[in-house]
Protein backbone atom coordinates (compact mmCIF):
# COMPACT_ATOMS: atom_id res chain seq x y z
CA UNK A 1 0.00 0.00 0.00
CA UNK A 2 1.15 3.52 -0.79
CA UNK A 3 0.57 4.97 2.69
CA UNK A 4 0.98 8.60 1.60
CA UNK A 5 -1.57 8.16 -1.20
CA UNK A 6 -3.92 6.44 1.22
CA UNK A 7 -3.66 9.39 3.60
CA UNK A 8 -4.39 11.77 0.72
CA UNK A 9 -7.47 9.71 -0.14
CA UNK A 10 -8.67 9.96 3.46
CA UNK A 11 -8.16 13.72 3.73
CA UNK A 12 -9.69 14.40 0.30
CA UNK A 13 -12.69 12.20 1.13
CA UNK A 14 -13.29 14.13 4.35
CA UNK A 15 -12.94 17.50 2.63
CA UNK A 16 -15.04 16.63 -0.42
CA UNK A 17 -17.61 14.45 1.34
CA UNK A 18 -17.20 11.28 -0.71
CA UNK A 19 -14.69 8.69 -1.83
CA UNK A 20 -15.75 9.18 -5.44
CA UNK A 21 -14.89 12.89 -5.29
CA UNK A 22 -11.58 12.08 -3.59
CA UNK A 23 -10.80 9.58 -6.33
CA UNK A 24 -11.50 12.16 -9.06
CA UNK A 25 -9.15 14.67 -7.39
CA UNK A 26 -6.38 12.09 -7.16
CA UNK A 27 -6.96 10.36 -10.50
CA UNK A 28 -8.33 7.15 -8.96
CA UNK A 29 -11.49 5.17 -9.56
CA UNK A 30 -13.99 5.08 -6.67
CA UNK A 31 -13.15 1.40 -6.15
CA UNK A 32 -9.43 2.10 -5.97
CA UNK A 33 -9.97 5.03 -3.58
CA UNK A 34 -12.00 2.73 -1.32
CA UNK A 35 -9.30 0.08 -1.49
CA UNK A 36 -6.64 2.55 -0.32
CA UNK A 37 -8.83 3.65 2.56
CA UNK A 38 -9.51 0.09 3.68
CA UNK A 39 -5.82 -0.73 3.50
CA UNK A 40 -5.00 2.27 5.67
CA UNK A 41 -7.61 1.26 8.24
CA UNK A 42 -6.25 -2.28 8.23
CA UNK A 43 -2.71 -1.06 8.78
CA UNK A 44 -3.79 1.15 11.68
CA UNK A 45 -6.25 -1.48 12.94
CA UNK A 46 -8.90 1.18 13.49
CA UNK A 47 -12.00 2.46 11.68
CA UNK A 48 -11.40 5.97 10.39
CA UNK A 49 -14.66 6.63 8.53
CA UNK A 50 -18.19 5.40 8.91
CA UNK A 51 -19.47 4.91 5.36
CA UNK A 52 -22.96 4.59 3.95
CA UNK A 53 -24.27 4.85 0.41
CA UNK A 54 -24.73 8.61 0.81
CA UNK A 55 -22.58 9.93 3.64
CA UNK A 56 -19.16 9.72 5.22
CA UNK A 57 -18.71 10.37 8.93
CA UNK A 58 -15.38 10.51 10.72
CA UNK A 59 -14.92 8.37 13.78
CA UNK A 60 -13.22 9.94 16.79
CA UNK A 61 -9.99 8.20 15.83
CA UNK A 62 -10.43 9.33 12.24
CA UNK A 63 -10.88 12.94 13.30
CA UNK A 64 -7.69 12.89 15.37
CA UNK A 65 -5.76 11.19 12.56
CA UNK A 66 -6.93 13.67 9.92
CA UNK A 67 -6.07 16.65 12.14
CA UNK A 68 -2.52 15.33 12.52
CA UNK A 69 -2.12 14.41 8.84
CA UNK A 70 -3.31 17.69 7.31
CA UNK A 71 -0.29 19.78 8.35
CA UNK A 72 2.04 16.97 7.25
CA UNK A 73 0.50 16.96 3.77
CA UNK A 74 0.70 20.75 3.69
CA UNK A 75 4.41 20.64 4.53
CA UNK A 76 5.01 18.11 1.75
CA UNK A 77 3.16 20.32 -0.74
CA UNK A 78 5.21 23.32 0.37
CA UNK A 79 8.45 21.37 -0.02
CA UNK A 80 7.44 20.38 -3.56
CA UNK A 81 6.60 24.00 -4.43
CA UNK A 82 9.93 25.20 -3.05
CA UNK A 83 11.87 22.74 -5.21
CA UNK A 84 9.81 23.66 -8.26
CA UNK A 85 10.30 27.37 -7.55
CA UNK A 86 14.07 27.02 -7.65
CA UNK A 87 14.07 25.56 -11.13
CA UNK A 88 11.80 28.05 -12.91
CA UNK A 89 11.93 31.72 -13.77
CA UNK A 90 9.51 33.79 -11.71
CA UNK A 91 6.18 34.30 -13.42
CA UNK A 92 2.89 35.68 -12.14
CA UNK A 93 1.48 38.63 -10.19
CA UNK A 94 2.77 39.88 -6.85
CA UNK A 95 0.29 41.90 -4.77
CA UNK A 96 1.84 44.28 -2.24
CA UNK A 97 0.20 46.69 0.22
CA UNK A 98 2.21 49.57 1.71
CA UNK A 99 1.68 52.94 3.42
CA UNK A 100 1.17 55.74 0.90
CA UNK A 101 4.23 57.90 1.51
CA UNK A 102 6.57 55.03 2.30
CA UNK A 103 5.32 53.09 -0.70
CA UNK A 104 5.86 55.97 -3.11
CA UNK A 105 9.31 56.87 -1.82
CA UNK A 106 10.84 53.60 -0.73
CA UNK A 107 8.87 50.68 -2.18
CA UNK A 108 8.45 52.09 -5.69
CA UNK A 109 12.18 51.94 -6.56
CA UNK A 110 12.36 48.35 -5.31
CA UNK A 111 9.41 47.42 -7.51
CA UNK A 112 11.18 48.86 -10.54
CA UNK A 113 14.33 46.81 -9.87
CA UNK A 114 12.29 43.69 -9.15
CA UNK A 115 10.45 43.97 -12.48
CA UNK A 116 13.70 44.57 -14.35
CA UNK A 117 15.11 41.35 -12.86
CA UNK A 118 11.98 39.31 -13.55
CA UNK A 119 10.46 40.21 -16.95
CA UNK A 120 7.60 37.72 -16.55
CA UNK A 121 6.39 39.18 -13.25
CA UNK A 122 3.72 41.81 -12.64
CA UNK A 123 3.33 43.83 -9.42
CA UNK A 124 0.10 45.30 -8.10
CA UNK A 125 1.08 47.90 -5.48
CA UNK A 126 -1.80 49.06 -3.27
CA UNK A 127 -0.89 52.20 -1.32
CA UNK A 128 -3.01 52.86 1.76
CA UNK A 129 -2.34 54.09 5.28
CA UNK A 130 -4.99 51.71 6.61
CA UNK A 131 -4.21 48.15 7.63
CA UNK A 132 -5.61 45.64 5.17
CA UNK A 133 -6.81 42.10 5.81
CA UNK A 134 -4.28 40.15 3.77
CA UNK A 135 -6.39 37.03 3.34
CA UNK A 136 -9.60 38.88 2.47
CA UNK A 137 -7.88 41.22 0.01
CA UNK A 138 -5.69 38.60 -1.67
CA UNK A 139 -2.48 40.49 -0.82
CA UNK A 140 0.78 38.50 -0.88
CA UNK A 141 2.55 40.78 1.57
CA UNK A 142 2.00 44.05 3.39
CA UNK A 143 4.53 46.56 4.67
CA UNK A 144 3.78 47.99 8.12
CA UNK A 145 5.69 50.55 10.14
CA UNK A 146 5.75 50.50 13.94
CA UNK A 147 5.43 47.96 16.70
CA UNK A 148 3.01 45.14 15.93
CA UNK A 149 0.27 44.26 18.38
CA UNK A 150 -0.77 40.97 16.74
CA UNK A 151 1.71 38.26 17.75
CA UNK A 152 -0.04 35.78 15.46
CA UNK A 153 1.20 37.54 12.32
CA UNK A 154 3.96 36.01 10.21
CA UNK A 155 6.52 38.79 9.87
CA UNK A 156 10.04 39.64 8.80
CA UNK A 157 11.75 42.82 9.89
CA UNK A 158 13.18 44.55 6.82
CA UNK A 159 14.36 47.91 8.13
CA UNK A 160 14.07 50.79 10.56
CA UNK A 161 12.93 54.39 10.26
CA UNK A 162 13.88 57.21 12.61
CA UNK A 163 11.46 59.84 13.84
CA UNK A 164 12.18 63.53 13.19
CA UNK A 165 10.73 66.76 14.62
CA UNK A 166 11.02 69.72 12.27
CA UNK A 167 9.42 72.95 11.08
CA UNK A 168 9.81 75.62 8.41
CA UNK A 169 12.33 78.42 9.10
CA UNK A 170 9.54 80.96 8.71
CA UNK A 171 7.43 79.31 11.38
CA UNK A 172 10.34 79.16 13.82
CA UNK A 173 11.22 82.79 13.17
CA UNK A 174 7.65 83.81 13.97
CA UNK A 175 7.02 81.51 16.95
CA UNK A 176 10.44 80.73 18.38
CA UNK A 177 12.53 77.57 18.53
CA UNK A 178 11.64 75.02 21.23
CA UNK A 179 14.59 74.35 23.54
CA UNK A 180 13.12 71.30 25.27
CA UNK A 181 10.16 68.94 24.72
CA UNK A 182 8.03 70.79 27.27
CA UNK A 183 8.15 73.85 24.98
CA UNK A 184 6.05 72.01 22.41
CA UNK A 185 2.94 72.93 24.42
CA UNK A 186 3.35 76.49 23.15
CA UNK A 187 3.55 75.46 19.49
CA UNK A 188 1.20 74.32 16.76
CA UNK A 189 1.96 70.62 16.33
CA UNK A 190 1.13 68.45 13.33
CA UNK A 191 0.56 64.77 14.10
CA UNK A 192 -0.05 61.59 12.16
CA UNK A 193 -3.50 60.24 12.99
CA UNK A 194 -3.43 56.66 14.23
CA UNK A 195 0.32 56.60 14.84
CA UNK A 196 1.74 53.72 16.85
CA UNK A 197 2.72 56.19 19.57
CA UNK A 198 -0.80 57.68 19.55
CA UNK A 199 0.55 61.20 19.17
CA UNK A 200 3.14 60.91 21.95
CA UNK A 201 6.34 62.60 20.87
CA UNK A 202 9.26 60.91 22.61
CA UNK A 203 12.68 62.51 23.00
CA UNK A 204 15.77 61.14 24.78
CA UNK A 205 18.08 63.68 26.38
CA UNK A 206 21.89 63.62 26.47
CA UNK A 207 21.67 62.00 29.91
CA UNK A 208 19.51 59.18 28.55
CA UNK A 209 16.37 60.48 30.25
CA UNK A 210 13.30 59.83 28.15
CA UNK A 211 10.83 62.68 27.83
CA UNK A 212 7.46 62.31 26.23
CA UNK A 213 5.93 65.49 24.96
CA UNK A 214 2.15 65.57 24.74
CA UNK A 215 1.60 68.65 22.61
CA UNK A 216 -1.70 70.21 21.80
CA UNK A 217 -2.19 68.98 18.26
CA UNK A 218 -3.45 71.67 15.92
CA UNK A 219 -3.73 69.34 12.93
CA UNK A 220 -4.05 65.59 12.49
CA UNK A 221 -3.99 63.72 9.19
CA UNK A 222 -3.68 60.11 8.11
CA UNK A 223 -1.14 60.96 5.41
CA UNK A 224 2.40 62.20 6.02
CA UNK A 225 2.65 64.14 2.75
CA UNK A 226 -0.22 66.37 3.87
CA UNK A 227 1.49 67.02 7.21
CA UNK A 228 4.79 67.68 5.44
CA UNK A 229 3.14 70.24 3.16
CA UNK A 230 1.45 71.91 6.13
CA UNK A 231 4.80 72.20 7.92
CA UNK A 232 6.56 73.62 4.84
CA UNK A 233 3.87 76.33 4.59
CA UNK A 234 4.54 77.48 8.18
CA UNK A 235 1.72 75.40 9.69
CA UNK A 236 3.68 74.19 12.71
CA UNK A 237 6.07 71.54 13.98
CA UNK A 238 5.69 68.09 12.43
CA UNK A 239 6.88 64.83 13.96
CA UNK A 240 7.23 61.94 11.56
CA UNK A 241 9.48 59.31 9.97
CA UNK A 242 12.65 60.42 8.26
CA UNK A 243 11.71 58.94 4.87
CA UNK A 244 8.72 61.32 4.65
CA UNK A 245 10.67 64.46 5.57
CA UNK A 246 14.20 63.84 4.27
CA UNK A 247 13.91 65.78 1.00
CA UNK A 248 12.53 68.89 2.71
CA UNK A 249 15.26 68.69 5.34
CA UNK A 250 17.91 68.29 2.63
CA UNK A 251 16.80 71.39 0.70
CA UNK A 252 16.24 73.51 3.82
CA UNK A 253 12.49 74.02 3.52
CA UNK A 254 12.28 72.23 6.88
CA UNK A 255 14.82 72.28 9.71
CA UNK A 256 15.16 69.95 12.68
CA UNK A 257 14.22 71.11 16.16
CA UNK A 258 15.27 69.74 19.54
CA UNK A 259 18.50 68.52 17.96
CA UNK A 260 20.18 67.85 21.31
CA UNK A 261 17.60 65.11 21.90
CA UNK A 262 17.45 61.72 20.24
CA UNK A 263 14.14 60.48 18.88
CA UNK A 264 12.79 56.96 18.77
CA UNK A 265 13.02 54.50 15.90
CA UNK A 266 10.26 52.36 14.47
CA UNK A 267 10.67 48.92 12.88
CA UNK A 268 9.54 48.24 9.33
CA UNK A 269 8.04 44.79 8.82
CA UNK A 270 6.93 42.67 5.89
CA UNK A 271 3.74 40.85 6.86
CA UNK A 272 2.66 37.57 5.24
CA UNK A 273 -0.85 36.07 5.22
CA UNK A 274 0.29 32.59 6.23
CA UNK A 275 3.04 30.87 8.17
CA UNK A 276 3.25 28.16 5.52
CA UNK A 277 5.63 28.18 2.58
CA UNK A 278 6.24 31.71 1.29
CA UNK A 279 6.59 31.67 -2.54
CA UNK A 280 9.93 32.60 -4.03
CA UNK A 281 8.42 35.59 -5.84
CA UNK A 282 7.49 37.01 -2.42
CA UNK A 283 10.79 36.09 -0.75
CA UNK A 284 12.81 37.62 -3.58
CA UNK A 285 10.90 40.90 -3.35
CA UNK A 286 11.30 41.09 0.43
CA UNK A 287 15.04 40.35 0.13
CA UNK A 288 15.40 43.21 -2.34
CA UNK A 289 13.37 45.61 -0.21
CA UNK A 290 15.45 44.77 2.86
CA UNK A 291 18.68 45.34 0.90
CA UNK A 292 17.41 48.67 -0.44
CA UNK A 293 16.27 49.91 2.97
CA UNK A 294 19.56 48.96 4.58
CA UNK A 295 21.75 50.45 1.85
CA UNK A 296 22.94 47.09 0.60
CA UNK A 297 21.47 47.21 -2.91
CA UNK A 298 23.90 46.76 -5.76
CA UNK A 299 21.41 46.84 -8.57
CA UNK A 300 19.31 44.05 -10.01
CA UNK A 301 20.46 40.66 -8.79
Amino acid sequence: MDQLLAIRVLVCAVESGSLAAAGRQLGLSPAMAGRHLRALEAQLNVRLLQRSTRTLTMTEAGQRYVERCKPILAELEDAAREVTDRDHALRGTLRVSAPITFGARRVGPTVARYLAAHPNMQVHLDLTDRHVDLLASGVDLAIRIGELSDNALTVRRVGTCHMVACAAPGYLQAHGVPAQPADLHRHACLAFKGAVSRGDWTFIGPDGHRQTGLPTVRMQADNMDILRTAAITNGGIVYGPDFALADALDDGTLVRVLTTYRTTSLPIHAIFPTARYIPRMVRDFVDRLSSDLNGESNGAR
